[in-house]
């Protein structure tokens, strides 16, 4: 049988923001028992008191977020260099096999152009491409008969560059999109290949990602924390 400490661990791991915040001591646990009550009564299926939760919470192992922040912040110190590009449009296409071919047709036009920043990426549904938007017109001309979900303008993309060893640090992605999402940065595409990492956003939050990115590169607060 289910009891209360695994219905409460069970409530608060399931949100890390909540489980790193009671890590931080950040939250009022008499306030966080109070707002989990019901949900814990109605798993339960019977009445529990308040102070059954404010106990399980407090001997509560929170170790999620302390094993994911072990080394965390020294992998990001050692990132490599940022590469940060602007100029950028998103478009978002239906996929279809017409659509294959004149990504091919793309390619083609663009495989003497080193310059132009340009990449695909295939959903279930829909094909995303990014790329300069000094191919505007050419993205137009040459998608003028597919459905186009979306088109936007005025991106700009920073890119990590990965240590080798990346995919054996747990939680790497959410550490850094979660400083991101703190300081209220909206991220408008992730693009991910083994050692490398982007992020597009707005071209007015440029400025304010990198500063974050770097801020924890550096191993230094970053603004409003």
């Amino acid at each position: 049988m289910i009891t209360i400490a695994e219905t409460v661990q069970g409530i608060i791991t399931r949100s890390p923001f909540l489980e790193e915040a009671l890590s931080d001591n950040l939250l009022n646990i008499s306030s966080l028992a109070r707002k989990i009550l019901p949900e814990v009564q109605n798993r339960l299926k019977k009445p529990i008191k308040e102070g059954a939760i404010i106990m399980a919470i407090n001997r509560l192992s929170l170790n999620y977020y302390d094993k994911i922040n072990i080394g965390l912040k020294d992998f990001v110190r050692h990132l490599g260099d940022f590469i940060v590009r602007s100029d950028l449009m998103d478009f978002t296409f239906r996929n279809s096999e017409s659509l294959r071919k004149k990504q091919a047709l793309l390619l083609q036009q663009l495989q003497n152009r080193p310059d132009i920043f340009y990449t695909f990426s295939q959903g279930i549904n829909e094909t995303t491409i990014i790329i300069s938007d000094a191919e505007e017109t050419l993205m137009d001309e040459l998608f003028k008969h597919e459905v186009r979900v979306s088109k936007k303008k005025n991106l700009s993309s920073i890119t990590l560059n990965l240590p080798v060893d990346n995919t054996e640090v747990s939680g790497f992605y959410y550490y850094i999109l979660k400083n991101l999402a703190w300081e209220g940065v909206n991220i408008m595409e992730v693009i991910s290949t083994t050692n490398e990492f982007t992020l597009v956003v707005q071209d007015q939050q440029i400025n304010k990602a990198f500063t974050i990115l770097m801020g924890l590169k550096k191993g230094t607060k970053v603004p409003g924390s």
